[in-house]
């Protein structure tokens, strides 16, 4: 009896010896490099926020944080290498909508679902998208161009850089706001789009303002609204899409960083305190903001939360205006 009582003792202890030691290994995180995942190209909004923080968070951590690129099916491939990775905080990934919302709801065999396979850490920065024309183009106002296509049903085209691509649900949302149908033209990259629409191959883009803006300064295209709540400091006198007649209308598109389900909560609360100790530097804020950035943080609640908000409001918009992925 006695020493059955004494086994008993020593296995209901070896949980309690085994949680100091996951605490110290959790506390002395990262004892060595880590990956930080992004799926497109170098030079992509992603990629140069990925590249900001990067120096920032080796500070910090003292040790190397390494930008891998992995480019490839919207983000896919990235996110399914950073899925398979152990859940230890070695491995990271930046992603945006396209990756961790669309590719997820808009394929019909989905790859990886991205509330169950991955813990959302933080939302580091965004990017407002702005309705853009080329600069001879007879619209200068949305409030035009939404006329004319309320009156030529699907003559006005509108470029993307694919299907569920940010721009094509941002000209998709606006249509169905302002209750037109337009036709979209899906490219294989934003750069032949951007070229085309510069050369009045098609009439509109709702891109991303950090890629358009040197294009808008320059005169190559014309800028119509704005597709955050409130004007942007980079086009004071551009107004909203709001302000021009669709009040309530609300688009960015953000990145956010994310790591393989199950991380642990002490190693989750070191990245969310490094990531918004690095959007607080003064230089990475200015160098974010030169580059038409606007600046994230909070807590791995708040991106949580966001994730989930963006999944449902996609679906919703997938399913009405029937968008898939091949």
């Amino acid at each position: 009896m006695n020493m059955r009582l004494t086994r008993r003792a020593c296995a209901a202890m070896l949980p309690l010896l085994a949680f100091p030691q996951l605490g110290s290994a959790q506390s002395a995180y990262p004892a060595r490099s880590v990956t930080l995942v992004e799926g497109f190209v170098p030079g992509g909004g992603s990629d140069i926020v990925a590249r900001l923080l990067a120096s920032r968070l080796r500070d910090d951590f003292g040790q190397p944080v390494v930008v891998e690129n992995k480019p490839g099916a919207s983000g896919t491939i990235a996110a399914q290498g950073v899925i398979r990775a152990a859940a230890d905080g070695y491995t990271m990934m930046i992603a945006s909508p396209s990756t961790l919302v669309v590719v997820p709801k808009a394929t019909a065999n989905p790859p990886y679902d991205s509330l169950r396979d991955m813990t959302p850490i933080l939302q580091v920065a965004s990017v407002p998208q702005v309705v853009v024309v080329p600069a001879k183009s007879p619209f200068r106002t949305l409030g035009e161009l939404i006329t004319y296509a309320r009156a030529n049903p699907g003559k006005l085209n509108y470029a993307s850089s694919g299907i569920g691509a940010a721009q094509h649900l941002a000209a998709e949302l606006l249509s169905r706001a302002a209750g037109v149908k337009m036709t979209h033209v899906p490219y294989r990259g934003s750069g032949q789009a951007m070229t085309d629409l510069i050369a009045g191959q098609v009439d509109l883009n709702v891109d991303t303002l950090p890629s358009n803006l040197p294009h808008i300064k320059s005169g190559a295209m014309r800028a119509l609204a704005v597709t955050t709540p409130e004007r942007v400091e980079w086009l004071p006198d551009v107004p909203t899409v709001a302000e021009s007649g669709f009040p309530g209308f609300e688009r960015t598109l953000w990145y956010m960083i994310v790591a393989p389900a199950g991380l642990p909560a002490p190693i989750v609360e070191r990245w969310v305190s490094a990531l918004n100790k690095a959007l607080a530097h003064p230089e990475t804020r200015q160098r974010l903001r030169e580059a038409g950035f606007m600046l994230g943080g909070g807590t791995a609640g708040d991106a949580a939360a966001l994730l989930n908000r963006e999944t449902e409001a996609t679906v919703k918009l997938l399913r009405e205006a029937n968008i898939r992925m091949e």
